[in-house]
């Protein structure tokens, strides 16, 4: 299923919030995202309403298996993608920021091929790190 960037960019936020505290709400994803309250109450119901979250009685918003899988999917993405940059040699702030952008618009089949690249060039530069000089 195709969403949109900025419903699977919340969802990442979710997901990567809900990895540093127990809780989270919509509060906190505003302050994440930097932006206003009522716009995150307003894509927060969008979210609940096609089966993406989950709000409880108390506000406190988790991610439902489609969530979760979607979140997963885009915060891999952005991972290996600043990785693989930055290995390029790019600016670790510069290659976030292009992460975020690429990561929603790149398709499976190059994202495969980038991520087997960078493991491979992961793979080779732990092994020069391993090799001692002759003595």
């Amino acid at each position: 299923m195709k969403i949109q960037e900025s419903a699977e960019n919340y969802l990442e936020t979710i997901l990567i919030l809900n990895r540093d505290r127990r809780e989270v709400h919509a509060i906190d994803i505003a302050a994440q995202l930097d932006f206003s309250k009522p716009s995150v109450s307003v894509a927060m119901k969008k979210l609940r309403e096609n089966g993406f979250i989950n709000v409880d009685s108390f506000g406190h918003i988790t991610l439902t298996e489609a969530g979760e899988e979607i979140a997963q999917r885009i915060y891999e993405r952005h991972t290996v993608l600043s990785a693989w940059l930055i290995s390029l040699g790019v600016d670790p702030i510069i290659a976030a920021e292009d992460a975020c952008r690429m990561e929603h618009v790149i398709s499976s089949e190059s994202f495969s091929a980038i991520r087997k690249m960078a493991e491979k060039s992961n793979e080779a530069a732990e092994a020069l790190r391993n090799v001692t000089e002759p003595q």
